[in-house]
């Protein structure tokens, strides 16, 4: 099963105190002990970044690793990632990221892994990644589009509700043509696609909202995904079939 769990914002690098989203994102693996690997490229590897992944998921149940590719692990990229049951992308600069992973080949090798069952998650930039399309600041202070790696489609904007220029941009984006239509995620709020399609939101904070914005005829259309709230859940995993976005 194809599975992306695309988190607008909060994860251990938000909320290290509330790591609902990555216990969330473990439990979609299904196996006891999942592998986990976090790929910081888009922080350029920052270290800082790499001992708060391992702090936060040395408490969950899980076996921690990462990918750094200022320091590869091995030579063999692709045995090693395909040996993980969930990939863990973490923010910073998307295009960095993205020119980092083609020049390695580690964005055909993310697909195999997606394509053989592997849980593909992030947050900010590891959540745009995937999709057709995103609005980034990796441009520098001004945000953008920035076309992205199509495993899903359409577009993605993160943060949504954590910087103010964020929907207004996806909405000036949309008018005048530049972005097609997608979806956008407050922080803590994270959607859950089976396959290409979304079936479950969610979230680690109670007041937190998804989106699926569209270009109408009287302007840009925005939709509310009200998410399951995890703090309010048992640890049993929603279910996919449900449609309960």
């Amino acid at each position: 099963m194809r599975q992306i769990i695309a988190m607008g914002g909060g994860g251990f690098s938000m909320e290290p105190e509330n790591l609902l989203l990555d216990e969330y994102v473990l439990r979609q693996a299904n196996t006891t002990r999942p592998k986990v690997c976090f790929v910081p490229t888009a922080s350029g590897d920052a270290d800082s970044y790499i001992e708060r992944f391992y702090t936060a998921f040395r408490k969950l149940d899980c076996e921690p690793s990462h990918l750094s590719l200022f320091r590869p692990p091995t030579p063999d990229l692709e045995s090693f990632v395909m040996e993980m049951d969930v990939i863990y992308v973490g923010g910073g600069n998307t295009k960095n990221l993205l020119a980092l992973w083609r020049d390695w080949g580690l964005d055909s090798i993310m697909r195999r892994a997606w394509e053989t069952g592997t849980v593909l998650a992030g947050v900010s930039a590891g959540s745009i990644c995937w999709f057709e399309e995103g609005i980034t600041d990796s441009f520098g202070v001004t945000l953008d589009r920035l076309p992205c790696l199509g495993f899903l489609p359409g577009s993605n904007c993160p943060h949504y509700d954590g910087e103010s220029e964020r929907r207004p941009t996806f909405h000036r984006l949309l008018q005048v043509g530049r972005i097609g239509p997608g979806v956008a995620a407050d922080d803590g709020v994270a959607f859950h696609f089976v396959g290409t399609e979304l079936k479950v939101t969610v979230s680690s904070r109670p007041n937190a909202r998804g989106y699926r914005l569209l270009l109408g005829e009287n302007g840009v259309l925005e939709e509310e995904i009200v998410p399951e709230y995890l703090g309010e859940m048992s640890s049993k995993t929603p279910n996919m079939d449900a449609g309960s976005v």
